[in-house]
């Protein structure tokens, strides 16, 4: 099998959402003139992203995955994706299960692969997303207010403490663990919830890299600080077993979750409670936005006390 091969076995499907996908030099899409185009790209590298011997069917819905959710974080609909996959080797039983896992989420939320590139090498996949929203209807990480409520959709840990499983640091009970790796594997992206916050939500972002570090960037493009309660924060049920340090860690700083962290004025908060009522996703109100105090973290943890929560540990760095 070549690498044309491959990709009419394992790729080529007919493009939904799209003028022209698969075959050709590029693929052709419409937009109207009543939207803005929403473009996002991730790239997932074996050994750093994901573990080497990672299930490849949950490997493949993962990638795409944290891709939707991206669009979730800025409330569009997405539309179509493309695909580039450096593989060590041709493995097809690898491929099919992957294809498998890729497709369906993607039917299940009518989103269209129009394109991609495939090469030898380390495992690494890239996707390219594309998403529709009504003009100006965005959500943005520069929307937040002094005095705004800030939100997660779920609870927080569960995909870290896998990681922290898989890697030695903690040891869960079997059927734990196997809950925390379908919350590692299998993110669930927000989509409904993100295009149902348009309107309300005045900020919004994807926790993929901790919310102590993830919140920060919306903390830096609103030009204020975040203040967030501990008693409100919502520990994953499987996290009731670890050492209070690592549990912590895990829901402030664990990243994976691909919930979505977004602020909104206090007067939402009715609203919004219902909004997770309608869509069956729980939402919790974890903390405020507040002005930012010179040589104070942008993000700041606080017990019932009052008293800030020391939390040596930071979000996510590809680089550390």
């Amino acid at each position: 099998m070549n690498e044309f091969d491959l990709i009419a076995k394992y790729f080529t499907r007919p493009a939904v959402n799209a003028d022209l996908g698969i075959g050709d030099d590029a693929a052709l899409m419409s937009i109207s003139a009543q939207h803005q185009l929403a473009i996002s790209v991730d790239m997932l590298v074996a050994g750093r992203h994901f573990f080497a011997d990672a299930d490849p069917e949950r490997l493949g819905h993962k990638c795409l995955a944290v891709n939707l959710s991206d669009m979730a974080a800025m409330g569009a609909k997405p539309t179509w994706f493309t695909l580039s996959l450096a593989l060590p080797a041709m493995d097809e039983a690898w491929l099919a299960a992957f294809s498998r896992g890729l497709f369906t989420l993607a039917d299940q939320h009518a989103v269209s692969l129009v394109g991609g590139d495939t090469t030898k090498g380390p495992l690494t996949i890239s996707i390219q997303i594309a998403g529709e929203i009504p003009n100006g209807q965005a959500l943005l990480r520069s929307g937040a207010q002094i005095g705004d409520d800030v939100w997660v959709s779920g609870p927080l840990g569960a995909a870290a403490a896998a990681v922290m499983h898989r890697t030695g640091r903690v040891a869960l009970p079997p059927d734990i663990a196997q809950r925390c790796d379908l919350r590692l594997d299998q993110p669930t992206p927000r989509l409904a919830l993100g295009m149902a916050l348009r309107g309300i939500a005045s900020a919004a972002l994807d926790l993929s890299d901790g919310i102590l570090g993830d919140l920060a960037h919306i903390c830096e493009q609103s030009k204020c600080a975040a203040r967030l309660e501990l008693d409100l924060m919502p520990y994953a049920t499987e996290l009731k077993d670890l050492p209070s340090a690592l549990a912590l860690e895990a829901v402030l700083a664990g990243g994976d979750d691909y919930e979505l962290c977004f602020t909104a004025s206090p007067l939402q908060r009715q609203h919004i409670l219902a909004l997770g009522q309608t869509l069956a996703t729980p939402l919790f109100r974890v903390g405020e936005m507040v002005a930012h105090q010179a040589q104070s973290p942008l993000v700041q943890v606080f017990d019932a006390s009052g008293l800030v929560v020391p939390t040596p540990f930071t979000g996510f760095d590809h680089f550390k």
